[in-house]
């Protein structure tokens, strides 16, 4: 019998989702083990504290770890997944719209903000209401629905009040009212589920980490064709992909690069496990 395929979850907890894979790995012909992304002390050009691995999953939450833990991985020669160059895309709103908007895929509008000064320039060239989101963050957090002005600048004084210039970047965006939000899972280059999100009790915010209600949502050719076009900028990977649906079609509303997927997978009954099991063996093929 084959030995197992050796495998480091790299991450700061173990959740939902790492507990669902370390129990599957048997069965998947894996053998996974928890690192907590706090302990690898990376910079060695061996890269020691994954040497022992034959890939390296990585699913830390920070939004700065992420993409500093893969890049000195990749330069060490650990088989990390997703990529250092998919990783950093992600973890910045802003330049992952850059990059996607570049690409012709179809993002919401946005203006970028870190003064006072940028967040009254695009009041005045969108129409309340808007939306204030951080340029790093994830789960809904810090997502903010700003009806009139002068609950928006009160809601500036607290992004001022911030401790780093790093949780001040903010993008201000146009409020999509009473379009769908749909979450898309993909392992590779297949859509292998998408579910659409409901806003739970009186909370505004479509995301699943809120608590909010979840239904499996068809394939539609222009979800797909989305998709498609998303994972042509970042390559294939394990993604969970947030669309809007607006009056014009979907639109890319971020693309997290280690995705919860309860939610998906409890709404359309995927088996996301064995899809990411899979991804692996096909990577180190």
């Amino acid at each position: 019998m084959a030995a197992p395929i050796s495998v480091a979850i790299v991450a700061d907890r173990i959740a939902w989702e790492e507990r669902r894979l370390i129990e599957a790995a048997p069965g998947l012909g894996l053998s996974i083990t928890w690192i907590n992304d706090e302990s690898l002390g990376l910079g060695h050009p061996d890269a020691p504290a994954l040497a022992a691995y034959d890939a390296v999953l990585l699913r830390s939450r920070s939004y700065t770890r992420g993409g500093l833990i893969a890049t000195l991985a990749e330069e060490a020669g650990a088989q990390v997944i997703n990529t250092a160059r998919a990783i950093n895309l992600c973890e910045n709103k802003a330049v992952l719209r850059t990059a996607l908007r570049a690409a012709g895929v179809p993002v919401p509008d946005f203006r970028l903000v870190v003064s006072r000064a940028d967040f009254a320039k695009a009041l005045t060239e969108f129409e309340l209401p808007v939306v204030l989101k951080p340029v790093y963050g994830g789960m809904g957090k810090r997502v903010t629905l700003i009806r009139d002005s002068d609950l928006a600048n009160s809601v500036y004084d607290y992004v001022e009040d911030l401790g780093h210039a790093f949780e001040q970047a903010c993008l201000v965006e146009p409020f999509l009212a009473g379009g769908a939000s749909v979450r898309c899972l993909v392992i590779g280059s297949e859509l292998i589920g998408a579910a659409e999100f409901t806003s739970a009790g009186g909370d505004w915010r479509n995301n699943a980490a809120l608590g909010n209600t979840s239904q499996a949502a068809a394939h539609d050719p222009e979800v797909v064709k989305v998709v498609d076009n998303v994972l042509n900028v970042l390559g294939p990977g394990i993604y969970g992909i947030d669309l809007f649906r607006t009056k014009d079609g979907f639109v890319v509303n971020e693309v997290n690069h280690a995705p919860g997927f309860r939610g998906v997978a409890e709404a359309t009954g995927a088996n996301v496990a064995a899809a990411i099991g899979g991804y692996v063996k096909e990577v180190l093929s």
